[in-house]
């Protein structure tokens, strides 16, 4: 890993998050919001990819210590997250970011429950600018789509099951009818999870590199 762990304030508190940043030290912040498994190895190797492409990237840890490698247990982790706490762990790690961002403009970017939980950073923090939602799900989190600062990627599989193209082509209306930009992208013949390289089960090259081009490039146009 070419990043390290760090601690940030968090109303009162202190919260953990990995931090990886380019070897010109500073550049735009993004925020990496985790799967439901926690901050695992994959998501910190995000980051670690981020930081390739001259990114500071910061992934907070959203539980707080804990991890899961099963399904069942990851669930309950997942339903389990306290949107409270949730809520000041996002605002807590933008305003860490953004004193190691280059740019006053920050991107969110997450995966499944992350994705939405990018969505909702996005309405909390005026500071991020762009937001990329990877198939974001969690029934407990509800942004306030009115009080998105940029505009908004969402990025989509045919086949999943979680978040259906019907959820898809819903969530853009609403961020559209709250009058804000968002765009999305169906890959076909895709399924729920498919960015990660760690689950074979579902991962597909093809999308992943196209959805890695997208993001980039969003963020590179949104973040100055």
């Amino acid at each position: 890993m070419a990043g390290q762990m760090v601690e940030f304030r968090s109303n009162g508190g202190t919260t953990s998050a990995y931090l990886a940043t380019p070897a010109a030290g500073k550049g735009p912040g993004v925020l990496v919001i985790q799967e439901w498994w926690g901050l695992v190895g994959h998501i910190k190797k995000v980051c670690d990819r981020f930081a390739a492409e001259g990114f500071s990237a910061l992934a907070p840890d959203m539980y707080h210590g804990k991890t899961a490698s099963e399904p069942d247990e990851a669930g309950k982790l997942f339903m389990a997250l306290n949107i409270g706490q949730a809520e000041k762990d996002l605002r807590g790690a933008a305003t860490y970011l953004l004193a190691r961002s280059s740019t006053k403009k920050l991107g969110a970017v997450g995966f499944c429950m992350g994705g939405q939980l990018a969505l909702y950073a996005a309405t909390l923090n005026p500071s991020v600018g762009a937001c990329v939602n990877f198939y974001g799900i969690h029934p407990n989190v509800k942004p306030d789509y009115s009080k998105l600062s940029g505009p908004v990627l969402g990025l989509f599989a045919e086949k999943d099951t979680f978040v259906t193209p019907k959820v898809a082509d819903e969530a853009t209306a609403a961020i559209r009818a709250a009058g804000k930009q968002a765009d999305h992208h169906i890959y076909p013949n895709a399924d729920h999870a498919f960015f990660n390289d760690e689950r074979s089960d579902v991962y597909d090259k093809a999308a992943a590199d196209d959805a890695w081009r997208r993001t980039l490039a969003f963020f590179r146009q949104h973040l100055k």
